[in-house]
């Protein structure tokens, strides 16, 4: 009897020592501001999430939130910024450090090939941004590109400053967008993404702006009839984690979350630009007239914009950045 009160005793500890065990295990929330199920973004957070889970033996645990399934573009980001979410693909605000607007400065590149050298490890962007993203709070992985932006609107388009006056178009909320489409000639209107098919649908605008040809396709194919891609950014999201979060791991599970986070770039950046054809044919083949300016038009977007907006840009991320910026962007 005394032997088999102590099995019992040793089974029991044995049970509650594995019970422990799993209860330990670290839970993670990634999270996006956009991208539904079955997006791209979606299947690049599944497969961080993934990789990261594998890498630790499931000693970290992720808990996946898409679009608008923690609040608008502003809230997600705020929750990051606070470690309420842990690990992050979005598109950020600057609200925190108008230095992160430097990723949306207007007419840097002009081919893909310029993007992945300035965007890629090591590349002059990739750079600037890990300093800056630690001030905020931020651990910076690296970039997931989407590709070249345009403007898409319903019932008319234009291709110079001049026809772009009468076309009202919705922005995302951070600087410098407003400020790049008014100086291509367009009315603006700051929208949070939630709120933009009612825009459109209402006549509150005439379409939306800043997007590669994915989102306006995806969302609003039966609204707009046009995309112009006129190349004013290329559009990153940017894959970051809570500095909190990530200090207070042990290094070898940082070096599993940073090397999953740069395998999703490193994938992506292959991937990326064959889903930006794929989709900007999809377009076509539903119906928006899908127009690529010629360089000559693209060019004199860029001299107009970059007169009026990297001045502009100056003030806001600070002289020393945007030496680096003229340093190294694209000729005209």
């Amino acid at each position: 009897m005394i032997k088999s009160l102590s099995t019992l005793a040793f089974t029991a500890a044995a049970v509650l020592a594995l019970g422990t065990g799993s209860a330990s295990a670290i839970t993670f929330k990634l999270a996006t501001d956009s991208g539904a199920p079955g997006s791209p973004t979606a299947a690049s957070m599944e497969q961080w999430a993934e990789l990261i889970e594998e890498g630790t033996n499931g000693e970290i645990e992720v808990d996946i939130f898409y679009q608008n399934e923690l609040g608008s573009q502003q809230e997600v980001f705020d929750l990051h910024v606070a470690g309420d979410v842990d690990l992050m693909i979005n598109w950020p605000i600057t609200a925190y450090d108008r230095r992160i607007g430097v990723i949306y400065t207007p007419y840097m590149v002009f081919t893909w090939e310029e993007a992945l050298e300035a965007y890629k490890p090591g590349g002059w962007i990739n750079g600037m941004l890990d300093g800056i993203y630690q001030d905020v709070g931020l651990k910076f992985f690296g970039a997931w590109p989407e590709g070249f932006n345009g403007v898409a609107t319903r019932g008319k388009y234009a291709l110079t400053v001049e026809d772009a006056g009468d076309i009202k178009v919705r922005v995302p909320p951070m600087f410098p967008q407003a400020e790049t489409l008014e100086a291509m000639g367009y009315q603006t209107a700051s929208i949070d993404w939630s709120e933009v098919f009612t825009s459109i649908e209402t006549g509150v605008v005439d379409g939306d702006a800043a997007n590669v040809i994915y989102w306006d396709y995806e969302y609003f194919r039966d609204t707009l009839d046009y995309y112009v891609r006129t190349k004013q950014s290329f559009v990153t999201g940017m894959i970051s984690m809570n500095l909190g979060s990530f200090e207070g791991l042990s290094e070898e599970h940082q070096k599993v979350v940073q090397d999953a986070a740069v395998k999703v770039m490193e994938d992506h950046f292959v991937n990326g630009r064959e889903i930006d054809a794929h989709y900007a044919s999809l377009a076509e083949e539903s119906g928006m007239e899908y127009i690529e300016p010629d360089e000559e038009t693209i060019m004199g977007l860029a001299k107009v914009v970059r007169e009026k907006v990297w001045p502009q840009m100056e003030d806001q991320v600070g002289s020393e950045i945007m030496d680096v910026v003229r340093a190294n962007a694209s000729p005209l």
